[in-house]
């Protein structure tokens, strides 16, 4: 573990039986609120990029606070994946399992071109079924996703295996717990 990285965890707080008893919560607040602490989550989050990135995607709505940067410091596109009723015009949506419950993310029909090549992010990798999700919405508007990166990967709840089942894409953990 690099220094960023020891920073970062540092910097994440559990928060006991929240939403639901049974789930501990990763709080990144205390992450976002240090200057020093969110720009080497970033920092992180750019060095996992691979190159020749067209978009970055964004998970609403803790994935929007790392994927903007992150499309910035690449010269990429940033394109938002939202709950339902939040964007204008056209959508495709996806309704998946959560480990407490069931959501549905909406991605604009026009979002990206076909064949763009894309990398997705988001705050934690659990089940996976937000992840699995954004890769079944990409998979509809043609885009081809390359790089999927989560600042943190709850790997004993077997997200990343979940993953695979949505294509040949990496997948990379700033931390893994």
């Amino acid at each position: 573990m690099n220094g960023e990285q020891e920073l970062i965890r540092g910097l994440i707080r559990d928060i006991p039986d929240f939403p639901k008893p049974g789930v501990v919560f990763k709080d990144i607040t205390p992450l976002l609120a240090s200057a020093e602490g969110y720009r080497a989550a970033i920092n992180q989050l750019v060095l996992s990029a691979p190159s020749d990135i067209d978009v970055v995607v964004g998970l609403e709505a803790r994935g929007f606070i790392f994927a903007g940067p992150v499309a910035l410091k690449l010269g990429a596109g940033f394109v938002p994946v939202r709950k339902p009723g939040k964007l204008p015009g056209d959508v495709y949506t996806q309704t998946f399992a959560l480990e407490y419950g069931e959501e549905t993310l909406a991605v604009k029909t026009d979002a990206v071109i076909p064949g763009a090549r894309v990398m997705v992010i988001d705050d934690v990798l659990a089940t996976g079924g937000t992840l699995g999700a954004t890769a079944q919405l990409l998979e509809r508007l043609g885009a081809r996703l390359i790089h999927v990166s989560v600042l943190m990967e709850l790997s004993f709840l077997g997200g990343r295996e979940y993953l695979r089942q949505f294509g040949d894409f990496a997948c990379s953990a700033v931390l893994t717990v």
